[in-house]
């Protein structure tokens, strides 16, 4: 019956609007609702992450958190941020490529978590303490967001004003959040 007023409806409106269009086969309706889904899985992935960052950057006290998400083998770019301030803003920034070599991507597909408390004496690449400085990064911390079928991203968290000591439950916290964001349908269900 409600299928039935539709159309009627639709062919009313029809000898009104020369522009209107006959109801849509159902494969057409089909593929609207297909995209209309994954629009909406987008929106709740998109609504989880932020409010992930928001809560870590909050939690931790610290100037920067960021999602670096892998669009494609080992190449990504900052998708979220969350900032102290906007002058900390480095949203679609990709990074060095030289510096995140297969050799580290194995190590945060092993689940590596990196803190540095102080990127000056840390024992790290040039390349990777160059692009930290170029990003005022002073301490950096790095955990793998991890789902069955990749590195789907990074979570990192950036102290900019000074040295930092990153305690057990702040490396904790940030775990915690990232698996939350792996276990996500909307992140877990991805490619």
């Amino acid at each position: 019956m409600q299928n039935r007023s539709n159309v009627v409806s639709c062919l009313i409106s029809m000898q009104f609007d020369p522009n209107a269009r006959a109801p849509q086969p159902s494969s057409e309706v089909s593929r609207i609702s297909t995209i209309l889904q994954r629009l909406n899985q987008n929106m709740q992935r998109d609504d989880l992450v932020q409010k992930t960052t928001d809560q870590l950057r909050n939690l931790l006290q610290v100037d920067r958190v960021v999602l670096y998400y892998f669009y494609k083998q080992w190449n990504g770019q900052v998708t979220f941020e969350s900032l102290s301030d906007p002058q900390y803003s480095i949203y679609g920034s990709s990074g060095p490529d030289e510096c995140f070599v297969d050799a580290y991507a194995e190590m945060y597909l092993a689940g590596r978590v990196r803190a540095i408390e102080n990127i000056e004496t840390a024992e790290i690449h040039d390349c990777h303490r160059d692009f930290l400085r170029d990003l005022q990064v002073q301490a950096n911390l790095v955990v793998p967001i991890l789902t069955s079928k990749r590195l789907w991203g990074l979570l990192v968290a950036h102290h900019c004003d000074s040295p930092r000591s990153w305690l057990d439950t702040d490396i904790h916290q940030m775990q915690t959040a990232a698996k939350t964001l792996a276990a996500a349908d909307s992140i877990r269900q991805e490619r």
